[in-house]
């Protein structure tokens, strides 16, 4: 070997060259075919390991090979930089948040650079810079004007340690997803956003989406909750005001035992009025015991609880007296705050009914049973229906109808369809974050600033505290004037959910120092929608799903044309494991990317990554693994090394002369052709091409020490570019040694040759009663019959069918014949 590889001199050289040449900058050409790739923006935490590189090494591919296919390719980064973990980080440290944020910006875009990406850096953004949230204002503004943006006193997920509102989708198991704290329920006024007003098109769209996920998909049809039904009106006895429940199973209407109503709906109060003293107490002893419980203990972490109110309704058909409880498992939010129980047929009812002695009607049947019989569990399937008067007989899918009809005609009752999800509370009680463009004016009420006051700046902070309201205690910023009578009024002092920028930033991207309007709409036509998105899947029912709201709106709004759906395709990338555990600080198992690059390597680490399993799959972290990649860039270098001097230059695919040579161009081929079915299908799985290009550097070195023949000449002046996306160090640097001037990133990639592809001989793999027994040469396209011929002319697998009758047989052309004896 004349000189050994010196992975750390040559990637520090590519880098510095990329950025001096402006090599990834993306000009607005809409004249080409472009192709939008991003990876979803990651939040300034501090330091980044080889699980979030997992990410950007395979976007990058991704991103380097649609160039190389002749993309015009959009592929930005940026920040997004507001948040409770930098303001909570600020506290612990007493400083600015802004600082912490800044600070890390700048170490983590200095990782993403030395990782040799290929991102058009000129479009940054971070979602903390006025440049960007004054925009996130004037969203607000035009939601407000649309009656999309309202504020309503409402219970909602507080969270005591991080001191702020959560979003349902930002409660797990009952406790915050940031900090792992119990969640309480308490009653705000808060600044909700009405994504209901986009329910029904947001999930009759997600059957369009056949470039995501199927489970992401799912996630996102099961959170927005479509129910069809009837909203069915209870009379109460004693109140001119009624109680209404919504059902999808009216069919079971008369087996209302009870109506449950949650301790928070507006009625409790009257039914507090119509009872005894004792009753009244209990009613307020159990919504106390009730107001600090998050939805999701009421709902699945508690048994199901309740009291009765000593007050009746009366049900709409049969007239009988129906008793009002309370119940910890409704929700003021959901189906209006009160339900119908049915406990022979609903299992929730089932468990509260029998907790509390309340009796249990069937009223459906299986088809198949002749009559009712004694039973320890709910019968929660259509049937047909027994003890319901005149619908008695029928069918549940007839009777559903017919007594909706019969509800209807009588004004107790009227088809509706409803929704689980719910609208999306922004509010924040939060110093690091978008301020509300709202004043508040005794005179005015409600006042929206105007555009030109825009943006509304966060004042600066010495320190974070974390107490109170952080923007509350401010009085320079909390007390300014009325925009419509220049009277004394209060500026909102809740700051945004930090998933209201992320939920739009893609577009700014594309003109990311517009200083006039947040995006220019013939940008947005030229590259929208996003052709491949990747990031994590626990974003599917949070980030995801913001994003195609908003982009509904300002669909509707006419600021993007085209497809109303922001993301084509959706990729979600795997872990990276250590040791087969997560990889975090407190475990002490954390591969950081420093230390991977400064010891073996860039390209070795993309490779590794690419290679070690399918991207959507979690794989693990071992030293082993990565030692492999790099003895695979030593022998690609040292394949190629030698012909340094010869120069030899780019020309079409000579002939072969041996079978050797034959391999080796079939090879080139190969690789070239699983990179790119590999990026267009979009599979992604990059591990195969990277497999195929370790036999291919196999049969270079193999060739090495004959004289160089056209073939091998061939293959070193092709594989520069076949690894190029992969391994761009590398690439790069052995391209320019075989003499070339520009860039290899600017070549198009090796189209595959269907010569070079043909395979004249096979080896057929013949198994018996599923063993492997032969592998027989044969001719390419070799058919049933005659692979059946060969193998049963071979000694091994005759003598393991001898005697025995031929059941079956299995042919997979040019692959295997299994025979089953």
């Amino acid at each position: 070997m004349l000189k050994m590889y010196d992975f750390a001199a040559i990637e520090r050289k590519w880098q510095s060259r990329w950025e001096r040449d402006r090599l990834y900058r993306t000009a607005d050409a809409p004249e080409t075919r472009k192709y939008y790739s991003m990876e979803m923006l990651p939040y300034p935490s501090g330091d980044l390991h080889v699980g979030h590189a997992k990410n950007y090494a395979f976007g990058d591919a991704v991103a380097r090979m649609m160039r190389m296919l002749g993309y015009n390719v959009l592929h930005p980064m940026g920040w997004d930089a507001f948040g409770l973990p930098a303001e909570n980080a600020a506290i612990d440290r007493g400083i600015d948040p802004a600082v912490w944020t800044t600070e890390n910006i700048l170490n983590m875009r200095r990782q993403i650079r030395l990782m040799g990406t290929s991102y058009d850096w000129s479009r940054e953004i971070a979602t903390c810079e006025p440049e960007f949230y004054r925009w996130n204002q004037w969203l607000f503004l035009r939601l407000f004007e649309r009656g999309l943006a309202y504020k309503r006193e409402a219970p909602v997920n507080w969270c005591p340690h991080d001191r702020t509102v959560l979003a349902n989708e930002q409660v797990i198991d009952g406790r915050c997803w940031r900090c792992e704290h119990l969640v309480e329920r308490r009653n705000l006024s808060q600044w909700f956003l009405r994504i209901t007003a986009y329910a029904d098109r947001l999930v009759a769209d997600l059957d369009r989406l056949g470039g995501w996920p199927e489970r992401t998909r799912t996630m996102q049809r099961n959170w927005i909750g479509r129910s069809e039904g009837v909203a069915v009106t209870f009379a109460v006895e004693g109140l001119d005001v009624p109680i209404e429940v919504f059902t999808t199973r009216a069919d079971t209407i008369y087996g209302a035992t009870f109506l449950a109503v949650a301790p928070e709906h507006r009625i409790v109060q009257s039914l507090r009025a119509i009872v005894s003293a004792d009753r009244a107490v209990a009613i307020d002893r159990f919504v106390k015991e009730l107001s600090s419980k998050s939805e999701l203990e009421r709902t699945s972490l508690m048994e199901k609880q309740g009291v009765f109110t000593g007050a009746y309704a009366i049900h709409p058909l049969s007239r009988e007296r129906v008793p009002i409880w309370l119940g910890n498992y409704v929700l003021a939010e959901y189906g209006g705050g009160a339900l119908m129980g049915v406990p022979a047929h609903d299992e929730r009812d089932f468990d509260f009914a029998t907790k509390h002695g309340i009796p249990i009607v069937q009223v459906i049947l299986p088809e198949s049973a002749a009559a009712a019989t004694p039973f320890d569990k709910p019968f929660v399937e259509d049937g047909r229906l027994i003890a319901s008067a005149e619908f008695s007989e029928m069918s549940s899918v007839r009777a559903r109808e017919a007594i909706a009809a019969r509800l209807a005609a009588m004004g107790a009752g009227e088809p509706r369809v409803t929704y689980k999800l719910r609208d999306w509370l922004i509010s924040r009680q939060r110093y690091w974050g978008t301020p509300i463009p709202i004043v508040y004016c005794e005179a005015c009420g409600e006042v929206a600033v105007p555009d030109e006051e825009l943006p509304i700046l966060l004042p600066p902070r010495e320190r974070a505290t974390g107490e109170g309201s952080p923007l509350g205690s401010i009085c320079a910023f909390v007390n300014t004037t009325c925009p419509k009578c220049g009277g004394p009024a209060r500026r909102e002092t809740d700051t945004m959910d930090t998933f209201f920028e992320s939920s739009w930033y893609f577009l700014r991207y594309l003109d990311p120092h517009n200083d006039r309007q947040p995006w220019d709409p013939q940008r947005a036509a030229q590259w929208m929608p996003v052709d491949q998105y990747i990031g994590g899947a626990e974003h599917a029912v949070l980030h995801l799903l913001y994003s195609r709201f908003f982009y509904k709106f300002f669909h509707d709004e006419g600021w993007v044309t085209g497809s109303d759906e922001p993301f084509e395709r959706l990729f979600h990338q795997g872990l990276v494991l250590r040791d087969g555990d997560k990889m975090s600080k407190s475990r002490g198992n954390v591969v950081g990317i420093d230390e991977t690059a400064e010891r073996y390597g860039v390209d070795a680490m993309r490779l590794f990554l690419m290679y070690v399993t399918p991207p959507e799959e979690t794989s693990n972290w071992t030293d082993a693994g990565i030692s492999g990649r790099v003895r695979l860039l030593n022998r690609i270098w040292r394949a190629c090394e030698r012909h340094f001097d010869e120069k030899p230059t780019a020309g079409p695919m000579p002939a072969a002369e041996t079978d050797a040579e034959k391999a080796l161009l079939r090879a080139v081929h190969v690789v070239a052709k699983s990179a790119i079915d590999e990026t267009m299908t979009p599979r992604f799985h990059y591990n195969t091409t990277i497999a195929k290009l370790d036999e291919l550097v196999n049969l270079m070195t193999a060739a090495a020490p004959q004289p160089a023949s056209p073939a091998l000449r061939y293959g070193v002046q092709m594989l520069p570019i076949l690894i190029a996306p992969f391994a761009p160090h590398i690439a790069e640097e052995l391209w320019e040694r075989l003499g070339n001037e520009t860039s290899v990133h600017l070549q198009r990639y090796p189209e595959p040759d269907a010569r070079a592809l043909t395979v004249e001989e096979i080896t057929l793999v013949v198994q018996v009663n599923g063993k492997v027994r032969a592998r027989i040469p044969a001719p390419a396209g070799v058919g049933e019959e005659e692979a059946l011929a060969l193998a049963l002319a071979d000694p091994n697998v005759r003598a393991h069918i001898d005697g025995k009758e031929l059941r079956k047989r299995i042919y997979v052309p040019d692959k295997l014949l299994n025979l089953v004896a």
